[in-house]
């Protein structure tokens, strides 16, 4: 990467300057507070590169959806990519990143360079001794673990050899991205949020290349997309080393497992793999449950969570990225009002930001289905089984965003146990509501069962999230500000507002699947601008001003 480029994106707009924001170098221990609009800053700088990542991952999915359309080859690859970001989610951007961030910070506010230096060696070190043996186990023992997470596969050789084979090329995937989920918890906890927030887009392009390019040169077509993800971590994790370098944190990586933070943060990561996954293993259970269903449902399921991964990566994940460190040095400073201000600022954010995300995706799911994919492989009748997945699981997204923000109130104190005390009610709770849905559903026919699996995951985050919120509250570490009554009268008149309007101007799928690409993709946007407006000016009429939504502290 040239000088330039380096620079530009260190030290740009895109970068959150603070009062003594130096190379590492010469940092000083930084005890003042941010600028008041830094963190909604912050927040706007994750947001615009995780959309681009976000919209490049749609382009992504609408190639995929061509070239592959929905079936038995693409239900292999993407349990055979599931596996693996899976386990990035559980260990890179769940677990790890939960205990490391706080760990970090801790020492960056209250240790001396040299001793910041040393934890990110002895991390950097162990966590690739230890992800190199799991990369190579998961490897050598692909075909029992599609048999683990795909029973249903069994009853088609073909198709769980297939996944098999792709499985064993995108595994080491973990290894890469969990090392680069490191290198992005670094430039986090020093305010870089732009570079690890727009790595993501270097792994649709392998992708959207692979399938393009590489695919027809394979005897199975889909085998390409395995080759695309295995590189797409490589490049994913060396895309981010000049940056570190440029903080003076390039790791040195050595066996550290006895030093005293590795400890720490390894402690801390034992809950939270599963306090801050509960969503993926539900996700995961979901893909078990579908194998044993009617070829396609995995694919369905599969591109409505990229819908609602889009709001969710957008807002969601983006607000909790930039609270994380934030929550962190507060907790290190004891300012109990300071924390419980900005976990208050960004539950109002949330809200304001997820019903509308909810609605439109609820009552536009079939326009939207059909403009980004219902083209090539992809019929009308994917369309129409991916909508009744879309629609279930929008229900949950409010639930979904809720707890990546609310998730941080506890790491950031450093207590892992609570969150996973409420995700093991949640994942079984889970498993319930699938038993109670999808049998039934099955039994009598219902055209789409696997509409209870997505409708089952989303009862299960509105769940997750109301006991997370409970227990803040419990423990007095959150008191709700007296902005919210208002704020929740605003919301839902605007909201209302809005789904009427939808409800009014947006034509049947049947209609819809007859316009041309252009005219989809031009009627989808007026919807969801016009249903955007009409939400805005709702807020504004009622006496909401983007003033309030700033975090003053």
């Amino acid at each position: 990467m040239s000088t330039k480029v380096e620079h530009l994106l260190l030290n740009c707009p895109f970068h959150v300057q603070q009062a003594n924001d130096r190379p590492f170098e010469t940092h000083a221990v930084n005890t003042r507070p941010q600028k008041k609009s830094s963190l909604m800053r912050s927040g706007l700088i994750v947001s615009m590169m995780t959309l681009l990542s976000r919209i490049l991952g749609f382009a992504r999915d609408v190639v995929f959806a061509h070239f592959f359309g929905a079936g038995g080859s693409t239900d292999a690859f993407f349990v055979a990519f599931k596996i693996p970001n899976f386990l990035r989610r559980l260990f890179a951007e769940g677990a790890f990143s939960q205990a490391f961030v706080p760990v970090f910070t801790e020492y960056k506010e209250q240790r001396t360079p040299e001793e910041l230096k040393q934890l990110a060696d002895h991390v950097a070190g162990t966590l690739a001794t230890l992800l190199l043996v799991i990369s190579v186990i998961g490897v050598l023992s692909a075909p029992l673990l599609i048999l683990l997470f795909a029973p249903g596969f069994s009853d088609d050789p073909s198709r769980s050899a297939l996944a098999s084979e792709m499985l064993a090329i995108t595994f080491p995937y973990i290894f890469f991205i969990s090392l680069t989920a490191l290198a992005g918890g670094i430039l986090n906890s020093f305010n870089r949020f732009a570079v690890p927030a727009i790595t993501p887009i270097l792994l649709n392009f392998c992708l959207i290349g692979t399938t393009i390019w590489l695919s027809p040169h394979f005897e199975q077509p889909v085998v390409a997309l395995a080759w695309g993800v295995f590189f797409a971590g490589l490049t994913q994790l060396l895309f981010q080393l000049p940056f570190l370098a440029r903080l003076g944190l390039l790791p040195r990586p050595r066996w550290g497992w006895h030093d005293s933070g590795v400890q720490r943060i390894l402690k801390l990561m034992l809950p939270a793999i599963f306090g801050s996954s509960v969503a993926q293993i539900n996700l995961l259970l979901d893909t078990v449950i579908a194998s044993f269903l009617v070829a396609g449902s995995i694919s369905w399921l599969y591109y409505a969570d990229r819908l609602v991964e889009f709001p969710l990566g957008i807002f969601g994940i983006a607000i909790a990225t930039v609270i994380l460190p934030n929550l962190s040095a507060k907790h290190a400073q004891n300012s109990n009002q300071g924390f419980s201000e900005m976990l208050d600022w960004a539950l109002r954010l949330v809200i304001v930001i997820a019903v509308p995300a909810t609605l439109g995706l609820l009552l536009l799911a079939g326009p939207i289905l059909a403009s980004l994919f219902q083209y090539g492989a992809f019929e009308l009748h994917d369309t129409e089984m991916a909508r009744y997945s879309l629609i279930a699981y929008s229900l949950g997204l409010p639930g979904f965003i809720l707890i990546k923000v609310l998730a941080p109130g506890f790491y950031a104190r450093q207590d892992t146990k609570t969150p996973v005390k409420i995700g093991i009610i949640a994942l079984i709770t889970n498993m319930i509501f699938n038993l109670v849905l999808v049998i039934p559903m099955v039994y009598w026919d219902f055209i789409a069962p696997h509409m209870g699996l997505a409708l089952a995951t989303g009862l299960s985050a509105w769940l997750q999230a109301w006991m997370l919120y409970r227990r803040l509250r419990q423990q007095k570490v959150y008191r709700p500000s007296v902005q919210w009554w208002k704020l929740l009268l605003q919301v839902t008149a605007a909201g209302l507002a809005m789904a009427l309007s939808l409800l009014f101007f947006t034509p049947d799928l049947v209609q819809w699947g007859a316009f041309s690409v252009w005219q989809r993709i031009g009627n989808l946007l007026l919807l969801i601008g016009g249903g955007a407006l009409v939400y805005l000016l709702t807020l504004g009429l009622l006496g909401m001003r983007p003033a309030m939504l700033k975090h003053q502290h």
